[in-house]
């Protein structure tokens, strides 16, 4: 191996030593910036062309003896490569090559808990007795999983129901979309719920309950583009998701402009305010397809990025075609969202106003 092959491989091992500390420090539940720029190896977040990473390299799991490779011994490894050991050529390259092999391994054998295995759920869940005009708070995820913020958010969707005088009950088994079950409710919350977590059938008794009047809540990732199914698009969004700003950019603080401030769900809500957040953009404006916008934000007041301008900006909307009343909102893509009065405030409305 010459000394230039040499040297781009002690870069590549050292590239995947930082993304295998990253994987490592996830699986410990330490923070994990998934959109660091400098990432030698991001992750993707959602599909967009216009999210700003490349796509993650997807390696095979290789046999179990390579994977019992201890932390210690990967660190021996890569220190002893940096350190150019002075045994042979050729036991040198299959060393380097077997340090390769280990890394790689190791770095696809830890699981993202952002990236869950999609299912679909079969077996019916057993409801509490008595349980009418309740809210259900689903955060079932067969696409991005928002980790950092949906247990407190759940757990602040239920504590508004409570709040407002109904029962609620909270679940990731997509199989309680049954006409039967459904009918116990008056609004189902989707709280960041992504990638097409039901089955055909099961879409089709969501669909038959929101013709009945049955309201729908829909929440950040509930919104993005890992939904394909074109009744949940139509209904509940409506638009497109191309992407949000990344790196630094990717939490910014942006001027909420309320659209429609006599409409129930913006009632209240004390301006100016400019939270800070995750600012999803859209094809077109959902307006164009019949939404009416609630809110949307002020372009001016953030960095969206050229790709991700859309000039006139809706973030929350409602869809006044259907018979159960459905609202989207973009916002909330971390825990403290869930916390800022405003924000609360619009979520209880906006149950209470879906419920009916």
């Amino acid at each position: 191996m010459s000394s230039n092959d040499a040297d781009r491989l002690h870069k590549y091992l050292q590239q995947f030593d930082l993304t295998w500390q990253e994987l490592h420090a996830q699986r410990q539940g330490r923070p994990f910036n998934h959109v660091r720029e400098d990432d030698p190896l991001p992750i993707i977040h959602h599909r967009s062309p216009h999210y700003r990473h490349r796509p993650p390299v997807r390696v095979a799991v290789l046999p179990l003896p390579i994977l019992l490779l201890t932390d210690r011994l990967r660190r021996c490894m890569l220190a002893a490569l940096m350190q150019r050991p002075s045994f042979g050529a050729g036991d040198r390259v299959m060393y380097k090559m077997l340090a390769l092999v280990a890394l790689l391994t190791m770095a696809q054998a830890v699981p993202d808990p952002h990236r869950p295995t999609a299912t679909h759920d079969t077996a019916v869940p057993e409801l509490p007795k008595g349980l009418r005009g309740a809210v259900l708070i689903v955060s079932k995820t067969n696409g991005w999983r928002h980790i950092e913020h949906i247990p407190s958010s759940n757990a602040i969707l239920a504590d508004i129901a409570k709040r407002l005088g109904r029962a609620s009950y909270t679940t990731e088994n997509g199989a309680i979309f049954n006409d039967d079950q459904l009918r116990r409710f008056s609004v189902v919350v989707l709280n960041s719920a992504s990638g097409d977590f039901l089955t055909d059938d099961q879409r089709a008794a969501f669909a038959r309950f929101v013709a009945r009047g049955g309201g729908v809540v829909a929440l950040h990732a509930a919104g993005d583009n890992s939904h394909t199914a074109s009744w949940y698009k139509n209904t509940v969004i409506g638009t497109t998701f191309i992407g949000h700003p990344g790196g630094t950019d990717q939490l910014q603080p942006a001027r909420i402009v309320v659209e429609q401030p006599d409409h129930p769900v913006m009632a209240g809500v004390t301006l100016p305010w400019s939270p800070v957040d995750e600012w999803y953009s859209f094809d077109v404006n959902p307006a164009a397809r019949g939404m009416t916008v609630l809110a949307r934000i002020d372009e001016a007041s953030y960095r969206p990025g050229v790709k991700l301008t859309m000039g006139v900006h809706p973030i929350v909307w409602a869809n006044p075609s259907t018979k159960g009343r459905v609202l989207y909102s973009a916002l909330g893509h971390t825990p403290d969202a869930y916390k800022d009065p405003n924000y609360r405030l619009i979520l209880t409305n906006a149950i209470r106003w879906a419920a009916r």
